[in-house]
């Protein structure tokens, strides 16, 4: 048998590894290995782990996406608790994964102050972002942790999947997002992601807002600032 450290292994931006046959006290030391401070996401299901490196464009459009659900939850004045890219792991699920990002809406409460999770009495987040194709091995794991709402982002293009009710259920793609249903998230997020590009960030952003309050019937953050002042 060849054993290899995990620092002999590289891989490439917008590749991945993946590892077989890996029992779930293997993928906990190999979770203390890598450490929190890294680029590399993993995710984990039934003895499958797959390491994966982001495309360099990777970490602009999760932030950006991330903006996005920002700014629509403060305009309809929803209080989250952002997770970002938090470790999310259940032994008895044999399930673990590392989001883009991640949100926690309508359980906020729950979540205030915690430093530490543990799915087996904390829930997981309402919302999960994942930004490039997401293999069977993260989907199954998204899945078996109860992840209500995926978003995932790749090419350019936005797909939503919801997840079906029940236990074991399933993902199901939809055109709306449960959690912003008078709101044309896929839209909206693809439309301002390329304005960016040309534009800008900040610039597409802010566009955002003020489509925001168009679409929500709500006056735009910057106008309420200048009334205050």
């Amino acid at each position: 048998m060849v054993t290899l450290q995990l620092r002999q292994l590289s891989v490439p931006p917008g590749q991945r590894i993946l590892l077989t046959d890996v029992s779930w006290s293997k993928f906990e030391e190999i979770l203390e290995e890598l450490g929190e401070k890294r680029a590399n996401r993993v995710a984990y299901y039934q003895n499958q782990l797959e390491i994966r490196m982001p495309l360099p464009e990777h970490e602009f459009d999760k932030e950006i996406i991330g903006d996005m659900v920002k700014i629509l939850l403060e305009e309809l004045e929803v209080n989250r608790e952002c997770y970002g890219s938090t470790t999310f792991k259940r032994k008895d699920m044999a399930a673990g994964i590392e989001p883009d990002n991640c949100f926690y809406i309508q359980n906020y409460r729950l979540m205030i102050g915690k430093r530490r999770l543990d799915l087996s009495s904390d829930p997981p987040p309402d919302i999960a972002i994942e930004v490039d194709v997401t293999s069977k091995t993260q989907l199954s794991a998204y899945e078996a942790l109860g992840v209500p709402e995926l978003w995932q982002f790749s090419k350019g293009s936005l797909k939503i999947n919801v997840l079906q009710a029940g236990k074991g259920g399933s993902y199901v793609e939809s055109s709306l997002s449960p959690t912003f249903p008078n709101f044309p998230i896929i839209e909206g997020v693809e439309q301002f992601v390329q304005m960016s590009l040309t534009q800008g960030s900040s610039a597409a952003l802010r566009a955002f807002r003020k489509r925001c309050s168009a679409v929500l019937g709500v006056p735009p953050m910057s106008d309420c600032i200048k009334t205050v002042g």
